[in-house]
């Protein structure tokens, strides 16, 4: 009668689990937990699931595509989550995190590939360099330090800031890195072969928050606490024009891939988007109730990712500036953003200290 009994459940509990099929893999998790089931019949429903046995269902890829879905989410971190890269093709992910540390996953299924702990303190920026071997990462610890992408293996390490390092973007070509400074107010620019000085941006009076390479390569356009954001010829150095819309702190800024637009987040709970050319205001999107933290184009230059400490991650219109959808997976204040370069999915890190992958 007990192995009927016994039976009879595990066929009712996968019953319950395959008409649940399109939910994530955390609510699948929730459903098991209240099934009280022997190893043998745990082992099944896991393979039911598309798990294999002895693995983690909340790390695993989900069988539903919908618009949100989360595919998985990465718990490789033990503090918050502040920044997150995808490699060119789009295969990988790297997440730095206030735990020191910057970790490499594989960005299909999770998979942990390498770990870097060179840094002494908390990691605030990361990117990968255009042919996609190597990553440069902007440390806490006043250091900017640059890596090998498949190995780890430490490249060299940038000192030009006095202190905390906020920010960090490649040049399009590969050629150069520019690097945003928390407390000394400037932006730097410097070879990345070699982590050679080429000069110095003196325009802002605040924490330098966010910087961005337009993709043609021209220009860069530099976030700041000073409320503003400032737009400036790569090549010299040169001010071009200072974008004011913002009432606070501008924490975030992303070129829009024809680099034609500029978006930028900020403390007052706004994005903005306005023209590169001219600082002309276009839209602003309203729907967040906290400061954002993080922008982020989609690949075609439609849409905009915006995170923010509301714990929310908002698609909108790039056209419009109207909500399309809100993804609510993280259980903290969002801090970083990324869409991958094939358009599909988006990586979005947090102070829960997860990274999650969902469907964009």
């Amino acid at each position: 009668m007990a192995d009927s009994s016994s039976a009879s459940q595990d066929a009712n509990a996968l019953g319950l689990l395959l008409d649940k099929r399109l939910l994530s893999r955390r609510a699948l998790l929730r459903n098991m937990a209240g099934l009280v089931l022997t190893g043998g019949s745990l082992a099944s429903l896991a393979t039911a699931c598309g798990l294999a046995p002895g693995t983690s269902p909340v790390s695993q890829p989900t069988a539903s595509h919908a618009l949100g879905t989360t595919i998985f989410t990465y718990r490789g971190h033990s503090a918050g989550v502040h920044a997150v890269a995808w490699s060119p093709d789009s295969k990988r992910i790297v997440s730095g995190s206030d735990d020191k540390t910057l970790q490499v996953w594989d960005a299909a299924t999770g998979e942990h590939v390498l770990r870097y702990s060179r840094h002494s303190n908390g990691v605030t920026s990361v990117a990968w360099s255009p042919d996609g071997r190597r990553v440069v990462s902007g440390s806490l610890d006043r250091t900017v330090q640059v890596w090998d992408a498949a190995d780890g293996g430490h490249v060299y390490t940038y000192h030009g800031h006095p202190g905390v390092v906020s920010a960090v973007v490649w040049s399009p070509d590969g050629k150069q890195i520019a690097s945003g400074g928390g407390e000394d107010h400037t932006v730097q620019v410097w070879d990345a072969a070699d982590g050679g000085h080429v000069y110095t941006y003196h325009g802002h009076s605040g924490a330098v928050d966010g910087v961005v390479w337009s993709p043609d390569g021209k220009q860069i356009a530099s976030g700041s606490e000073d409320n503003t954001v400032q737009v400036w010829d790569a090549t010299t150095g040169s001010h071009v024009f200072t974008y004011q819309g913002h009432a606070l702190a501008v924490s975030t800024v992303a070129w829009s891939p024809d680099s034609k637009r500029i978006v930028s987040g900020g403390k007052d709970k706004t994005v903005q988007l306005w023209d590169a050319t001219t600082g002309s205001h276009v839209v602003t999107h309203h729907g967040h109730t906290e400061a954002v933290e993080a922008v982020a184009w989609s690949p075609d230059g439609k849409y905009i990712a915006s995170g923010s400490d509301d714990s929310t991650i908002q698609i909108w219109d790039a056209a419009t500036g109207s909500s399309m959808f809100t993804y609510r997976g993280h259980a903290n204040l969002v801090y970083a953003v990324a869409w991958s370069p094939d358009g599909k999915h988006i990586v979005s890190g947090s102070e829960d200290n997860t990274a999650q992958v969902w469907q964009a």
